[in-house]
């Protein structure tokens, strides 16, 4: 090889090399400059799903995704945020997705649905205001209880993702 072709080699290897370091990022870069913060509250669980938490659980992922990941800081109230969101927990459904030779469900299959609207607040409309599903399943034979809200924290996490990605794509 001569020099200039081992320099030619040398420099594509090391591009190709680095292309696999090179990574993306929603976190900061797209967000207006003047949205600062956000209001996340509470979203009621009106789905009667039982477990008690469920508002909590996606309180706090929508809370990792938007300010855990972005610039943005939470703001204690709607009136002071510069974003927010909100919503209710409207459906959740518990149902087999596996079936056994015996007809035991083996696996159950947890669904949930959350209306949400996303504004800014100097906007009279929100950018937008649709429903989000998640999904997720659990081992019935293993351990039931613990499996379920392991499949619920699942489907929340989707959910909060999804709000999260429609709401920066827009940005």
């Amino acid at each position: 090889m001569t020099y200039s072709k081992r320099n030619i080699f040398f420099v594509l290897l090391l591009s190709i090399c680095m292309s696999g370091c090179i990574s993306y990022s929603f976190t900061g870069t797209s967000i207006p400059s003047d949205v600062r913060t956000i209001n996340i509250p509470f979203f009621p669980d009106q789905s009667r799903s039982g477990l008690g938490d469920l508002s909590d659980r996606l309180n706090q992922a929508l809370i990792n995704r938007f300010v855990n990941q972005s610039r943005l800081s939470l703001a204690n109230n709607q009136e002071s945020a510069d974003a927010f969101i909100e919503g209710a927990i409207q459906n959740y459904v518990n149902r087999p997705f596996s079936v056994r030779g015996d007809e035991q469900a083996n696996i159950n299959e947890i669904q949930i649905t959350v209306r949400a609207t996303f504004q800014y607040q100097k906007d009279d409309e929100p950018l937008w205001n649709k429903s989000f599903s998640g999904s997720a399943t659990y081992n019935t034979l293993e351990n039931p209880v613990d499996g379920e809200l392991e499949a619920a924290e699942a489907a929340l996490q989707q959910i909060a993702n999804n709000m999260f990605n429609d709401a920066v794509s827009n940005w």
